[in-house]
């Protein structure tokens, strides 16, 4: 912190502190401080910046002596919101340093609530006087303010009247401001709350995960296992060895539609359900549930990767539930992996971070390699539930019939599973009808005018929409290219397509499609859920979102209608997230008393990820994968990011990529490879050039990515995105 100091008159200079706005800036900027204003790192503050008023937070360090005390504008005043620990601003600091983003960017992702907090005030009756005539309207408004603070929208819709009558009545006097409370606090989790009986190998996992906990210190440690073994009652019991420390817990999972069946999970074990955090909350709940986080009162938090930014004063146990997802990494903004960041996020905090996953990734496999995380592996299913049974159907040799996408196998196994009164599940990673939509004619493709991506038909909405910018048109009756009337025709099926064969060749079975665009949250997946669980449901058609952690007893048929779908293409990833996904989603089947059998329908019955799947052998496929990448020094055996050009016009975009690529490094053990067009060459309108950095492990990419930028200044319009550890070469 900043000290008072005299300039070289000997007059003395007002105390400065330093800090951080929620702004592109490079670091904090410093302010006066006015008497009698006692500020320390991690108060919330306003600040006069250009003609507004800002919310920034007190941060670390010294202020900078080179600025003349002159040139200061005083802190505008400080703001009731509780500090941001040390460990959230260390963590700001962390995050920006590693991913190149500007620190004040990072900052928002934690300050965004407080931020909203200085207009968060509502009105309270005052007395009536005389001199003021209170008409029927008004007098419903008193009614409505008696009591707690609320705010204009709620006395008005509370009163049914307008909210000009409530402005009114406040410039009249008959309304006094007031603070906003802030809610009742969420009811702590009880840990001694009879749980689910855990099985000998459970307790033996759930021991050392206490351990860990008690023993306050940070250590990351992969939990593994089967499908359907039971992690998730595992690390409860680590959230309630947490709660037993006084500390608090914070668990993420990669698709908020999941919360549903682990909320209801998490009640049966504690009795009470924990805070929940992403971005479908109203602002008010997420205003109070930040507030509670700070001031500990809410002891475990549920919820998305934002939640990592929250502002827990005593973090205690950091949980990564499916570790292994994609969904953790944000590819927008300020550019992070949450199951990576969680990590750090529990080692500032002195606290172990748990990842947990049936298929762990090969970047956390290579770290227990390593020795860097423990390991804990569950190895047989909860109960005495056996694995699925595995088959192969090649559809080279049994086909689907023309126009169709299941074959005669996967048909026939679906109707014996639903005469036997069982549940069976249809998976297709695509959402939609169809991926490409063309003209019979001409050969016309519909294509976004934004991106480089085919329009996806959506049958149900009569709509063609492009998955990457949203940019949506109505399903035209003719060729916009030749004008053929009726010669579109969809190529390539989506969930929407198979459900309408399934309803042709099911007709009797009643249907429920899981799609992130069918399930638009977390309410409509829980919906969803309970209905398969009522045996309200016999075929589940779904999306990814079906692979992800759902409890279904009665589901007892997987079948896969196109197991080759993630292999196209040359990402480095593409077998891993394949054999991930199918391996999930697989798990699924039989995970009670009745057997479970997958289907997957493939044109390649050889390739080593169906082989795989087949004959379950998890570690023997990771094992492959490390030895393919090992040699090239791709991760996680090597480093890796990623500059992204961009710009409206396609020569501007040329022009800086060239310049990056004049300008790359050399050295031993760094590789540039490119400028090259990004697979997605438009995206959004904006024309992307993509640049990759390879190193090897040992060599830090930050520094060289620092010094590289240094060298080339983007033109107006255009723009430099920098991805550390890219996980998508769109």
């Amino acid at each position: 912190m900043g000290k008072e100091h005299t300039d070289s008159g000997g007059d003395a200079t007002p105390l400065r502190v330093p800090v951080m706005l929620c702004y592109p800036f490079a670091g904090p900027l410093d302010y006066a401080v006015t008497p009698g204003l006692a500020l320390k790192p991690g108060d919330v503050v306003l600040v006069p910046l250009n003609r507004r008023q800002e919310v920034g937070v007190v941060w670390d360090g010294p202020p900078d002596a080179t600025v003349a005390a002159s040139r200061l504008k005083p802190v505008a005043g400080m703001l009731d919101t509780p500090p941001l620990p040390e460990a959230s601003r260390r963590f700001v600091d962390w995050v920006a340093g590693y991913t190149l983003a500007p620190p004040g960017e990072v900052l928002a992702m934690a300050l965004r609530v407080p931020a909203a907090e200085r207009t968060l005030h509502g009105w309270v009756a005052a007395e009536t006087r005389p001199d003021v005539r209170l008409t029927e309207a008004r007098r419903h408004v008193l009614e409505a303010a008696a009591g707690e603070p609320h705010t204009t929208r709620e006395l008005a819709q509370t009163a049914g009247v307008g909210e000009g009558v409530v402005r009114g009545m406040a410039k009249a006097g008959l309304l006094h401001p007031a603070p906003m409370v802030a809610g009742a606090p969420f009811a702590r989790p009880d840990p001694e709350h009879p749980g689910q009986t855990l099985s000998p190998q459970q307790q033996e996992a759930a021991g050392a995960l206490r351990a860990a906990v008690s023993a306050r210190a940070f250590q990351a440690i992969l939990l593994d296992g089967v499908t359907g073994s039971g992690k998730t009652e595992v690390y409860l019991e680590a959230v309630a060895a947490c709660l037993r420390e006084g500390r608090q817990a914070l668990v993420l999972l990669p698709e908020i539609a999941l919360s549903s069946q682990w909320l209801a999970r998490f009640s049966r074990r504690f009795g009470v359900e924990p805070a929940v955090w992403h971005s479908d909350l109203t602002s008010r709940v997420r205003r109070i549930t930040w507030r509670a986080v700070a001031e500990g009162k809410a002891s475990v938090v549920v919820g998305a990767r934002s939640a990592l930014f929250l502002p827990f004063p005593d973090l205690g146990l950091v949980v990564v539930d499916e570790e292994h997802e994609t969904a953790f990494k944000q590819e927008d903004g300020v550019v992070y992996h949450a199951r990576d960041m969680a990590v750090v996020r529990a080692r500032l905090s002195e606290a172990p971070a748990v990842l947990v996953s049936a298929t762990p990734s090969l970047e956390t496999l290579a770290n227990v390699e390593a020795g860097r995380y423990g390991r804990i592996t569950l190895a047989s299913r909860h109960a005495g539930a056996a694995m699925p049974e595995v088959a192969l159907i090649d559809l080279r040799a049994t086909p689907p019939a023309r126009g169709r996408f299941l074959s005669p196998p996967l048909i026939e196994a679906v109707a014996q599973t639903l005469a036997r009164g069982e549940q069976a599940m249809l998976f297709l990673n695509r959402r939609g009808y169809a991926p490409l939509t063309l003209c019979r004619v001409c050969g016309h493709r519909m294509a976004c005018p934004n991106c480089t991506a085919w329009l996806v038909e959506h049958r149900v909405r009569r709509a063609l929409t492009c998955h990457h910018c949203g940019h949506t048109v109505p399903a035209p009756e003719a060729c916009p290219s030749c004008g053929a009337v009726h010669s579109l025709t969809p190529v390539g099926p989506g969930v929407e397509r198979i459900t309408e064969e399934a309803a042709a060749v099911f007709p009797d079975a009643r249907r429920l499609v899981m799609a992130s665009d069918t399930l638009p949250g977390p309410h409509a997946a829980a919906a969803a859920a309970a209905a398969i669980e009522r045996r309200e449901v016999d075929l589940i058609i779904g999306t990814q979102i079906v692979a992800k952690g759902w409890h279904f007893p009665m589901l007892t048929l997987v079948g896969v209608v196109d197991a080759d779908l993630g292999l196209a293409g040359g990402d480095l990833r593409a077998s891993e997230r394949t054999f991930q996904l199918l391996h999930q989603v697989a798990g699924r089947a039989g995970r009670a008393e009745a057997p479970g059998r997958v289907m997957l329908q493939t044109y390649s019955p050889d390739h080593p990820v169906m082989e795989a799947l087949r004959v379950g052998d998890l570690a023997g496929f990771m094992a492959s994968e490390a030895a393919a990448r090992r040699p090239g020094h791709w991760p996680p055996y090597g480093r890796l990011a990623a500059l992204i050009v961009s710009a409206g016009d396609a020569g501007v975009a040329d022009e800086v990529a060239r310049a990056l690529g004049r300008s790359a490094p050399h050295a031993d053990g760094v590789q540039v490879l490119g400028p090259a067009p990004a697979p997605l060459a438009i995206l959004r309108g904006r024309h992307r050039r993509r640049l990759l950095l390879k190193t090897r492990r040992d060599i830090a990419v930050q520094p060289i990515l620092r010094e590289w930028l240094g060298k080339v200044q983007a033109p107006r319009g255009a723009r430099i995105d920098v991805d550390v550890d890219p996980v998508s070469f769109l």
